[in-house]
C-alpha cells in the first residue's frame, strides 16, 4: 500500500485540562475521530484532500504521532483506539 498520513477530526469544545476547568494547552480541541488519508503526491508527510473514507481533510489536524512501522503495529495512536474510523482502519490495515 502507498504512504498515508494519520489525521484527527477535532471536536468543537476545548478539552478541560485541570480540575479548575481551565483548558489544557491553551484550549486544545478534543480528537473526535482518527482517520487515514493518502499522502499528497510527492509529499509523504502531507495528507491528500480526502481520507480513505471520503471525508475532507481541510479542517483536520495532522497527527504528530508516527506509527512505529513494525509489522503488526497499529497505524494510529493507541490512546485513540476507540475513536478510529472503521472505514479508514479497513483501508490502512495493520502497519
Amino acid at each position: 500500500m502507498s504512504e498515508f498520513v494519520v489525521v484527527y477530526e477535532l471536536g468543537e469544545e476545548p478539552v478541560a485540562g485541570h480540575d479548575s476547568g481551565e483548558p489544557a494547552g491553551g484550549g486544545e480541541l478534543p480528537v473526535r475521530r482518527v482517520h487515514a488519508a493518502p499522502a499528497a503526491p510527492g509529499m509523504t508527510a502531507v495528507p491528500g484532500p480526502r481520507t480513505f473514507c471520503g471525508r475532507d481533510t481541510f479542517a483536520m489536524q495532522k497527527a504528530s504521532w508516527q506509527p512505529p512501522g513494525q509489522p503488526g503495529s497499529a497505524w494510529y495512536d493507541p490512546q485513540y483506539a476507540s475513536r478510529v474510523c472503521p472505514a479508514c482502519d479497513d483501508a490502512a490495515g495493520d502497519g
